[in-house]
């Protein structure tokens, strides 16, 4: 496959919308040391999103950047990450969602793991259901765990069916049907008796995999926002076409657009993993392998550990739910710049989860919003300049900020900045708590990492997050409120399959273990011919999870699918166990999982590195709590090799970094800001 010459990252978030735009050097330009192509323009932009019509943010940002006709000759590849399903996600907008499966096993999806969320609480507040027992359908059907019919699907079941669709009317119907990973003859033939207008998924193509509770949520997840996804996805299609459009994965591949509509659930964490791909790449500019980064957008943030590269899980969750399906490993919060403040039942200061997004927005965006957020309370304070226009063309009301606080201050009985003091506290701590779950949690010290934030609002945070952690290094990457757009430009097309094979090693075979591997890779490959990918391009990693018999998780092995080795993976599985666990069993091992990652090459990226100049200051402000004016700065006008100490100020076009007093900030070679904490 030929690499397109003209690239268009695009990140909708819920607040603002990110465009980074690449034009590839000419074939004929070859980098020296890898003999890529090479990057020859970079332009970045940012507009308000559009929440209600995601994709008319995009076409204005198309029109701004003056990419139309590139558009319209089908000369551009469009790029996209989105937290359109996170969002829906965390804020539980989903659509009514039909949920069927086996008789007696309705619950599954209620009960989950029983795991409490308050361990010690005697009284935790009731969680609210994800599926209404009154959406909930049961057939009477039923496999053995062979896949073996024990019960057939009858037409009693089917009509039960199509009933309850008639009745309730959802928007989308999930099917989960025990053992379907074996034999999905029964879910096919439920699928093929609703209408084409019900969006429906069912969990043999959704998650092939064992375990019907995480079966069941990653299918009722994709269900219960796949029409959200698919209208979102079809009505951009329409508006850019000819030009192709991929989609980002919560894994950190691509994936066309036109398939993607199918898969709603693998796009969780679509736009976040672009800025994780993205900090790992100015992780290697910058030396650093091991990052904490942290992605505050508008409606949420997402927080990751990089030790070494970037860590896939199985294990995922959004908000209370669990997500099985192969994502990046990382945790996401329901804060942002638009969450919005307020006093509970008992006048406690409260922040988020709920957030104005980008319409209304924020009360300083002057377009209507009348609820006090984490940016007007850093607008208050001085930490983002009154001057300052947000994406280049946003002027911010201090005025209205100030307004919508003051619902806050009679109540509270504080002054109006100390309630926005508040706020930007409680929003801290959402994130160094979310921090925490990533890190100190399992077994990490976050004092070994340097702590990597983005996002348009991150860098007002940066310093005071790091503070609460005990970190002394921080980096702010040049176009950090667009890296997550930047991220997808480098992402590979790619697929991460998995099927549970479970077998003791006793009753194993290599040949059928390659056969099974084999079935696998055909079903990626076709998905990724139908992109216009050869065969020849694509580059394939396997991995099988085993555990001992008895056991309930697993460890992931690497595999050669070619030419399987049972005897070196049992060795290596023990091996294995014994660092993770610290000792070896006698048990007989057996095989859970396959998983086969297929990707193809993708774009080298080069930064440009930046001029030597002197430092200029820009203006000052005033901050509150700092005695006298704080300088502000330009970003742009920052030169190579320039230190800055705090407390000052930073802006740029897509972002505005708040250098806290006793910290320093060195400008790098390629105009990141490294941070260092000059209090120890």
């Amino acid at each position: 496959m030929t690499h397109p010459l003209h690239l268009l990252g695009v990140d909708t978030g819920g607040t603002f919308t990110d465009f980074v735009y690449l034009k590839i050097a000419p074939l004929s330009t070859i980098s020296a040391t890898t003999g890529d192509q090479v990057t020859a323009d970079v332009l970045i932009h940012k507009v308000l999103s559009t929440p209600q019509a995601p994709a008319q943010a995009i076409l204005q940002g198309i029109s701004e950047i003056g990419l139309k006709p590139l558009v319209q000759s089908g000369d551009l590849l469009l790029i996209h990450g989105s937290t359109v399903a996170t969002n829906a996600a965390l804020e539980g907008k989903g659509v009514k969602t039909l949920y069927v499966t086996n008789e007696g096993f309705a619950d599954v999806l209620t009960i989950g793991r029983q795991q409490r969320q308050e361990l010690y609480n005697l009284q935790p507040d009731p969680i609210k259901p994800p599926v209404p027992k009154e959406l909930c359908v049961e057939v009477g059907c039923r496999l053995d765990a062979q896949g073996n019919n024990i019960l057939p699907l009858t037409g009693i079941d089917i009509y039960k069916i199509q009933q309850a669709v008639a009745e309730h009317e959802p928007a989308a119907v999930a099917i989960n049907l025990l053992f379907s990973f074996l034999n999905d003859a029964d879910e096919k033939a439920l699928e093929a008796v609703i209408s084409d207008r019900t969006f429906t998924s069912r969990s043999s193509f959704v998650l092939p995999e064992y375990r019907e509770y995480e079966r069941g949520m990653a299918t009722w997840l994709n269900a219960w926002l796949g029409p959200i996804v698919a209208n979102y996805l079809n009505e951009l299609c329409q508006v850019t076409t000819p030009c192709p459009v991929t989609v980002m994965q919560s894994s950190g591949g691509t994936i066309a657009a036109e398939q993607a509509s199918n898969r709603a659930v693998n796009l969780l964490l679509s736009g976040p993993a672009g800025g994780l791909s993205a900090a790992s790449f100015i992780g290697d500019l910058i030396e650093q392998d091991k990052l904490i980064t942290f992605d505050m957008g508008g409606t949420s943030t997402d927080v990751a550990l990089i030790d070494g590269k970037v860590k896939l899980t199985n294990e995922g969750k959004i908000a209370n739910y669990s997500v099985a399906v192969p994502m990046v490993d990382m945790h996401t919060i329901g804060a942002g710049g638009g969450s919005i403040a307020y006093l509970d039942s008992g006048g406690m200061l409260q922040v988020g989860p709920v957030s104005a997004g980008a319409d209304p927005g924020p009360a300083c965006y002057g377009l209507g919003g009348e609820n006090p957020t984490v940016t007007d309370a850093n607008l208050i304070l001085g930490h983002l300049p009154a001057a300052t226009q947000l994406g280049g063309n946003l002027k911010l009301d201090v005025k209205a900020a100030k307004q919508a606080v003051a619902t806050l201050v009679e109540a509270a009985g504080l002054a109006t900045e100390e309630i926005a003091k508040g706020i930007i506290q409680l929003a801290n701590e959402h994130m160094v708590n979310a921090i925490r779950v990533i890190s100190v949690q399992k077994g990490y010290d976050p004092q070994e990492f340097t702590l990597c934030c983005f996002g348009g609002a991150g860098g007002l945070h940066v310093c005071a997050v790091a503070d609460a952690l005990g970190m002394t290094q921080a980096v702010v990457p040049v176009n950090s409120g667009v890296l997550s757009a930047l991220g997808m430009l480098a992402a590979p097309r790619s697929r991460q399959l998995v099927h549970t094979y479970r077998k003791p090693f006793s009753q194993l075979t290599e040949k059928e273990v390659h056969q099974a591997f084999c079935r696998l890779k055909h079903n990626g490959i076709a998905e990724l011919m139908a992109e216009g990918l050869l065969e020849s391009e694509l580059t394939l990693n396997a991995e099988v999870e085993m555990r001992y018999l008895g056991q309930s998780f697993t460890l992931a092995i690497p595999c050669n699918w070619q030419q399987p080795d049972l005897s070196a993976m049992s060795d290596a599985f023990h091996l294995a166990h014994q660092v993770h666990y610290g000792h070896q069993m006698a048990s007989e091992v057996e095989l859970v999982n396959l998983r086969l990652a297929l990707k193809a090459p993708n774009v080298a990226i080069e930064l440009p590195e930046i001029d030597i100049k002197p430092l200029t200051e820009a203006g000052f402000c005033h901050v509150h709590g700092v005695a006298g004016k704080v300088p502000v700065y330009q970003r742009v006008e920052l030169g190579q090799g320039i230190i800055i100490q705090g407390p000052a100020i930073v802006c740029e076009q897509v972002a505005t970094t708040y250098l806290a007093p006793g910290w320093q900030a060195e400008v790098d070679r390629f105009g990141n800001l490294q941070l260092n904490c000059q209090n120890n």
